[in-house]
């Protein structure tokens, strides 16, 4: 039965990972084309609609369901005692979360049209996550220490 459990999270935990990560790769795009649109614009108004609705509807409880079910697996699959590819793994996921608030301060500072950053900040920017993806999975299949 915990087999089926712990097989079951994991499905759970990827899938919240792959949704999590769509939206992480999206907002900073919308974030470029963003920038362009007149403020007070009808396409302004269009990306605002669309950045919040991605952010709050998908990104957040992406995220959350992310970590509930990844340190539901690593609770039950006694993960936290020496496993130390996991506990690196875990700092570069703390990493993306912290790119994750970032994106809402950006979404916000759109919102209020006091964005101060060009298209070629948010090109350079969406890279990040990307990195920290590589990182991260490389982590978790090759397991280097």
């Amino acid at each position: 039965m915990i087999t089926d459990l712990y097989s079951w999270l994991k499905v759970l935990h990827v899938v919240s990972m792959v949704a999590w990560m769509a939206g992480i790769f999206y907002l900073p795009r919308l974030f470029v084309y963003h920038v362009d649109a007149e403020i007070g614009s009808r396409q302004s108004d269009t990306f605002k609609v669309m950045e919040r609705r991605l952010y709050r509807g998908i990104m957040m409880p992406a995220m959350i369901s992310t970590w509930v079910f990844g340190l539901w697996i690593g609770v039950l699959g006694g993960w936290f005692q020496g496993v130390y590819w996991l506990h690196a793994k875990l700092m570069f996921v703390v990493g993306l979360t912290l790119f994750h608030f970032l994106c809402d301060v950006w979404r916000k500072a759109f919102a209020a049209d006091a964005n101060t950053h060009t298209s070629r900040f948010f090109r350079i920017i969406n890279e990040v996550p990307t990195l920290l993806l590589l990182v991260i999975v490389i982590l978790v299949i090759i397991k280097p220490f």
